[in-house]
């Protein structure tokens, strides 16, 4: 199993940030592993539903199933996928009012036999990401 989290303040008001992180149309211009959505962007979001998404991975293509698992408005975004040889992926997004900004956090977790290979490479590339994805994220909102 691999974790990873990072976190970041943005200076803007919790439905702006949760508005952006939810705008699937606009996801690639924020999310550093997204490429695209190949059955096109979800139209909606909510419990259960489920989407594809091709992403890089430590560089290399990789196509996830995704589902949602937790939605809270404006609050939490979990969701769970299946990849590549047998590599499960969940996601989580949690928004967190803090004064006049926002803080949002991302935690990923990668299972399977093959993250155990790998752990430690994936760990840096996807915290990496998740980092840069903040940073983007953040100069939207901002």
């Amino acid at each position: 199993m691999a974790e990873v989290s990072a976190e970041a303040r943005m200076e803007a008001p919790a439905e702006k940030v949760w508005a952006q992180l939810t705008d699937f149309s606009t996801y690639g211009e924020w999310n550093a592993t997204h490429t695209s959505f190949p059955e096109g962007a979800p139209a909606t979001l909510g419990t259960g539903d489920t989407f594809l998404e091709n992403m890089k991975l430590m560089g290399f293509p990789a196509e996830v199933d995704w589902a949602v698992e937790e939605l809270v408005h404006a609050r939490t975004l979990a969701i769970a996928g299946k990849g590549p040889m047998g590599v499960h992926v969940a996601t989580r997004y949690t928004v967190t009012p803090d004064g006049t900004g926002t803080l949002v956090r991302i935690d990923g977790e990668f299972t399977g036999a093959a993250v155990s290979l790998m752990a430690g490479k994936l760990k840096d590339s996807a915290t990496a990401a998740l980092n840069e994805s903040l940073r983007k994220l953040t100069a939207l909102v901002s």
